[in-house]
């Protein structure tokens, strides 16, 4: 089995070979607190129960947003896949050029397996491609989450990424629910992943306002810049276990064995007894508890 030190970077070189573009990087030790639905965003999953809203975590001590990794290991064999599609407001010359952040064949894999997921989207990808944002949002298979507007980083010290001012971390994660709703997703859920997977308090209660559950995972893929699907596919077998929530990417410069992975992933899991939910039902099986 792949040790933990050697899954974290597999993560961290996203953050660390791209610093200067804003791709993602690995967690940083979770604090979960408080959060409460945003009346912005009501509508609930498709998969998740009748509720008023999105399922989240019920509030914390210090005002600070709550933060998710996995549900409880009950025997009910649910896992999430959650996939980040990075993109900043610097990266449009090199979109322009041809480079792909997007990755339309893994969505059409996801469709095509039948597989719920979830979709950590930055306002920047959205704005370049909102047809692609326009339709994962309106697809009941997928839902899609808040992952910032810049992909700056929320604290300090992040992988080399930059950093968002702390007076701006609010308005960077309304920015890109407004980026959401232009390109034609309304109800975005309100989850928040942090670009990195790096935060501290002071990042928690500035997005506290905002009603996001933040949403880290328990697995990480290994798939960026991965050229072994192969690899990838059984990074994530080893990881997974009942309530996970495994990260991997839309982005296919980035991250351009994914789909292939994916498609060895699937199956084997479905073999071995588990079933594919998005974010919103792993939430919504805590009932509220953090």
């Amino acid at each position: 089995m792949i040790p933990p030190v050697r899954r974290l970077a597999a993560v961290c070189v996203l953050g660390a070979v791209l610093a200067a573009c804003g791709t993602a990087g690995a967690p940083r030790a979770a604090r979960p607190a408080s959060a409460q639905p945003s009346p912005s965003r009501p509508s609930p999953a498709q998969d998740s129960p009748a509720v008023s809203g999105p399922p989240t975590l019920a509030p914390g001590p210090a005002g600070q947003a709550p933060v998710f990794a996995h549900a409880p290991r009950t025997r009910d064999k649910a896992v999430a896949l959650t996939f980040d599609a990075d993109m900043t407001a610097g990266q449009g010359g090199r979109a322009a050029a041809g480079e792909r952040f997007d990755n339309p064949e893994l969505i059409a894999a996801l469709r095509a397996l039948k597989v719920p997921a979830t979709v950590f989207m930055t306002g920047r990808w959205a704005e370049e491609y909102p047809v692609q944002a326009r339709t994962i949002g309106r697809d009941p298979l997928f839902e899609v989450a808040n992952h910032s507007y810049s992909h700056y980083a929320f604290t300090d010290d992040c992988y080399g990424l930059p950093t968002v001012e702390r007076t701006s971390m609010r308005s960077d994660v309304e920015r890109a629910y407004a980026a959401f709703r232009k390109a034609g997703v309304p109800d975005a859920m309100p989850y928040f992943r942090f670009p990195g997977g790096c935060y501290d308090g002071q990042a928690l209660r500035a997005v506290r306002g905002t009603g996001v559950t933040a949403v880290q995972w328990d697995v990480v893929s290994g798939d960026a810049f991965a050229t072994d699907a192969d690899a990838v596919a059984r990074q994530v077998l080893e990881g997974v276990k009942p309530g996970s929530v495994v990260v991997m990417h839309c982005t296919l410069s980035a991250a351009p064995v994914t789909e292939r992975a994916v498609r060895a992933i699937v199956p084997e899991l479905r073999r071995r007894g588990y079933r594919f939910v998005k974010v919103s039902e792993l939430i919504g099986a805590t009932g509220g508890r953090r």
